[in-house]
């Protein structure tokens, strides 16, 4: 199965390019977000990207490749914990969103249900990742390139099991953060961390 062409069609029938813009990230207790956008040439088809929960990491890994060589513009933001906690996670996805919309040599923006207030045509769509084949493309770079650092994070503090959950509140990384306490990469901000913090202090 593939995320169809709906909105890329009726763009690219007007000859218009659109960027369409996806998180990876959103809920974890550790580690960034990472947002990506993805524009495509008009008329493209891999026959394969769907939304990367559909996906078998393999595949979203092959996929990735693909996606970078073929699309026409491609931007990944980083965005660190210390943003997440210092704006919160729904404007610190925003900001990042934007930046790469504008960044992008197109008027037409698609999101996965994130309005953005910027000088361009914004269309917020919910389940955006199952509908349109450019979000499903970002959510696939945002999806790899979070795991990579996840995986990445896991060697330097192999006690929390980063590379299994991805910073995610699973009950073995809840137990971690109670045994090993909050480590730089944790979102200060969200809940359970911030218990595990005042735990500290008692």
């Amino acid at each position: 199965m593939k995320t169809p062409n709906t909105y890329e069609n009726e763009a690219w029938m007007n000859n218009r390019l659109l960027v369409g813009i996806d998180e990876a990230g959103r809920g974890p207790l550790a580690g960034p977000m990472v947002v990506a956008g993805v524009v495509f040439p008009i008329g493209y088809d891999s026959g394969e990207i769907n939304d990367s929960k559909q996906l078998t990491e393999k595949k979203r890994e092959a996929l990735y490749d693909i996606i970078i060589k073929d699309a026409l513009f491609y931007d990944i933001v980083i965005v660190e914990p210390e943003e997440i906690d210092r704006l919160n996670i729904l404007e610190a996805d925003r900001k990042a969103m934007s930046e790469i919309a504008l960044k992008a040599p197109v008027d037409l923006v698609l999101t996965d249900a994130m309005d953005l207030y910027i000088d361009k045509n914004v269309v917020s769509l919910i389940k955006g990742d199952t509908i349109s084949c450019s979000i499903a493309a970002a959510s696939i770079l945002a999806k790899v390139t979070r795991d990579r650092i996840m995986y990445e994070y896991d060697k330097i503090y192999p006690q929390y099991g980063f590379a299994k959950h991805k910073g995610y509140g699973t009950k073995a990384h809840l137990q971690a953060l109670e045994e090993f306490g909050v480590t730089p990469i944790h979102r200060k901000s969200y809940r359970p961390v911030c218990e595990a913090m005042q735990e500290k202090l008692f």
